[in-house]
C-alpha cells in the first residue's frame, strides 16, 4: 500500500497500472486513457500523508486498512490484495467511516 500511495504522489502511472489486478473496478484495457485518468488525479491532488492502521497477510491474500490524507479529503479504506506470481496486486477497496475502525480492532 505504501508503494502505491507513493506512486500516486509521484505520478508513477506505470507502477499503478502494473500493481492493479484486472478484477479491480478501475482497471482499464485502454492503457493510454487509464494513464491520462491517473495523471489527472495526481496533478489535481496533494498527497499529505499515509497511515497504515491494520495489516493482515495470508499466503495469497492480504488486507491493508489505511488512512490517506489528501488535500481534498481524508480517505479511510480497507484494501484487498492478491499475490500472483510473487507480486501483490490491488483488487479492491472498501471505504470505511472512522467508527468502522473500532469494529476492525475487535476482530
Amino acid at each position: 500500500m505504501k508503494s502505491r500511495y507513493s506512486a500516486y504522489a509521484a505520478g508513477e502511472r506505470d507502477y499503478i497500472i502494473r500493481t492493479t489486478h484486472p478484477d479491480n473496478p478501475d482497471y482499464c484495457t485502454e492503457e493510454e486513457k487509464w494513464k491520462q485518468e491517473i495523471k489527472n488525479f495526481c496533478m489535481h491532488t496533494t498527497f499529505l500523508g499515509l497511515e497504515i492502521l491494520d495489516f493482515t497477510e495470508g499466503e495469497d491474500t492480504a488486507f491493508v486498512t489505511f488512512k490517506a490524507m489528501l488535500d481534498s479529503d481524508t480517505m479511510l479504506e480497507r484494501s484487498r490484495f492478491v499475490k500472483i506470481e510473487g507480486r501483490w496486486l490491488y483488487v479492491e477497496g472498501e471505504m470505511l467511516q472512522s467508527g468502522d475502525l473500532v469494529t476492525l480492532r475487535e476482530r
